[in-house]
């Protein structure tokens, strides 16, 4: 039963993005596909886009350690925040992500962030449609994991924090 409902959420998300969504020319998907990511500047000021593809834009932040970042996330997706709701999750280092994600599944009354978890560093609110949430921290010096903990995007929606 419990593979069963992870399955389903995973697969709802992802078949109703195929389903809908702005349709996009063969050209501009191939391109899409061939555009390289610019490497990461260090910044303490981050500004992060989340989409109905289940993508952020960036995938790797660098920050200075030990200093205060700023990062807003904003969801520029169109779809209901019940079936493609997005939030900005930073977990501590040598956190389980799949354990993480799994636990955070069960979580909807919390909108998908366990109460009380230690893997959690700092997270946003979920987001709907044109929503966006601004939270500040800081990290020492090391690698982080960030994802989206709304079911089933994890496999998709991460990156890492790298402080410097």
């Amino acid at each position: 039963m419990k593979r069963l409902i992870m399955f389903t959420a995973f697969v709802v998300p992802v078949l109703l993005t195929a389903c809908g969504g702005n349709p996009k020319s063969t050209e501009t998907t191939q391109t899409e596909a061939t555009t390289e990511t610019p490497e990461a500047t260090i910044s303490n000021t981050i500004v992060i886009t989340a989409s109905d593809q289940m993508k952020y834009d960036l995938t790797e932040i660098k920050v200075k350690a030990g200093e205060e970042v700023t990062l807003t996330l904003k969801n520029a997706g169109t779809m209901a925040k019940e079936a493609m709701g997005h939030n900005f999750v930073l977990l501590a280092q040598g956190a389980d992500v799949a354990a993480f994600a799994t636990e955070a599944m069960a979580n909807k009354a919390s909108d998908y962030i366990p109460t009380g978890s230690k893997a959690i560093l700092v997270h946003t609110k979920l987001l709907g449609p044109g929503e966006s949430d601004t939270i500040t921290f800081t990290v020492p010096a090391g690698e982080y994991e960030f994802i989206c903990s709304f079911p089933g995007h994890y496999g998709m929606m991460r990156g890492k924090v790298i402080a410097e």
